[in-house]
């Protein structure tokens, strides 16, 4: 499958979140529909141990919260992160006290993983759309190559590959400098089953 060529126009961004939700997901991006690729094996794995390893060092603190395939509508865009994390002090919350359903914010973290049949520019553009709307940090995680780039406002981006410095402590966004470490190495280590 071929995401490249699967893309449908569309009028507006209220239109398009009137319609019904896709399995995988479709995100609008510059007036079109493009649906995600389903997730295979090792891009779930990554974007399961993600979410828990965040989860576990911020939840219960009230740090953070990192949420899986996450629809977020800004700056005339809905994309689903593979990984959206959010401040805690920034969650969309109702009445009730509990998390809202919608999400019309950019996340503060951004984590996509690279699949075989997807992309990269769109989702690059969806990592740096982000940060042009006040994400503080994007990771794009390349698993066949196990390596990853590391996005920050006003910065270069940091490539990292498990050759070269895949035991270096990751770049973490500010909320979670003190709470979090990871690195390369410790993230690809999560494809091995044994």
């Amino acid at each position: 499958m071929t995401l490249a060529t699967h893309h449908i126009p569309i009028v507006t961004l209220d239109r398009f979140l009137r319609q019904p939700e896709t399995k995988p997901a479709s995100e609008f991006i510059h007036g079109y529909i493009y649906q995600k690729p389903m997730p295979q094996g090792q891009h779930s794995r990554l974007q399961l141990k993600l979410c828990n390893r965040v989860n576990a060092v911020t939840e219960d603190a009230q740090i953070a919260l990192a949420l899986p395939e996450l629809r977020c509508t800004f700056g005339d865009r809905s994309i689903v992160p593979d990984v959206a994390v959010f401040r805690w002090d920034r969650l969309p919350i109702n009445g009730e006290g509990e998390i809202e359903n919608v999400f019309s914010i950019c996340p503060d973290w951004v984590i996509e993983i690279l699949s075989p049949d997807q992309a990269p520019m769109r989702v690059l553009s969806n990592i740096l759309h982000c940060l042009k709307h006040g994400t503080e940090m994007g990771w794009l995680l390349f698993p066949k190559e196990r390596s990853l780039l590391i996005f920050q406002r006003d910065r270069q981006p940091i490539e990292i590959n498990i050759n070269s410095n895949g035991d270096e402590i990751l770049p973490m966004p500010d909320f979670l400098e003190n709470h979090l470490k990871l690195t390369a190495n410790q993230i690809f280590n999560w494809l091995k089953i044994v």
